[in-house]
């Protein structure tokens, strides 16, 4: 199933990269310069934490338990 970056919510399970990510916080910005919203994502697999930037409309495949 996919879901837009702006409709994560925390506890999400998002597949990059072929590798399993949690979604730990999710921040979403008003337009800007360049004409989208961006949302940030907070991201855990195991030990290593990342924190990534996409448009709001960014399609991520959501994996279900």
């Amino acid at each position: 199933m996919k879901k837009k970056a702006s409709e994560l919510k925390k506890g999400d399970k998002i597949k990059i990269i072929g590798r399993i990510w949690i979604v730990e916080s999710t921040e979403t910005s008003d337009i800007g310069k360049q004409g989208s919203k961006k949302t940030r994502l907070e991201l855990s697999s195991g030990e290593e934490k990342i924190a990534i930037i996409r448009p709001a409309e960014y399609p991520f495949e959501v994996q279900n338990d």
